[in-house]
């Protein structure tokens, strides 16, 4: 026969507060790894003032300042600065990306299909190995967030024409 134990709500409720209350004690007396965290950025909250721009190898207009993940070994998102005018030339990643205007006037485009002018809040999605180039097109500088969901690589690619 089983018997109902009108206590067993009481009972259930103050363990489960308990392992509540404790679980900052858990996190605080865990400190991360610092070997972990010196392979990959992690900046939960940046003004952008604040944001680690450096001047980009490739494209000489462009400034990236890496916000999370590790580009060299896995997922990573960065920001990316444009003044008026420059252009990315055509190119792929193995990596699918994601980017996402920020400010300004971003012309971009895919192979086989027609360029378009996203501005603030614009999102363009581009899957593994897909050709695709950008310019910031406006009289403004643009200001960009962009992810890769795994390694960043890129290779260039010469096409006859784009924006």
């Amino acid at each position: 026969m089983i018997r109902f134990n009108p206590d067993w709500k009481r009972r259930r409720r103050q363990g489960v507060l308990g392992m509540l209350a404790a679980l900052p004690l858990t996190v605080m007396g865990n400190p991360p790894d610092p070997a972990a965290g010196a392979e990959a950025a992690h900046h939960p909250v940046t003004p952008l003032k604040d944001a680690p721009f450096v001047q980009d190898d490739d494209v000489k207009c462009l400034k990236s300042a890496l916000e999370n993940g590790n580009p060299d070994t896995g997922p990573s998102t960065f920001l990316l600065e444009a003044p008026a005018g420059c252009r990315v030339a055509a190119h792929y990643h193995t990596a699918e990306e994601q980017l996402i205007v920020i400010q300004g006037s971003v012309l971009t485009g895919m192979k086989g299909m027609q360029s378009v002018t996203l501005t603030a809040g614009g999102i363009a999605v581009m899957p593994a190995k897909a050709i695709h180039w950008f310019s910031c097109s406006g009289k403004d500088p643009c200001l960009m967030a962009v992810t890769f969901n795994q390694k960043y690589d890129i290779v260039w690619v010469a096409l006859n024409s784009h924006p």
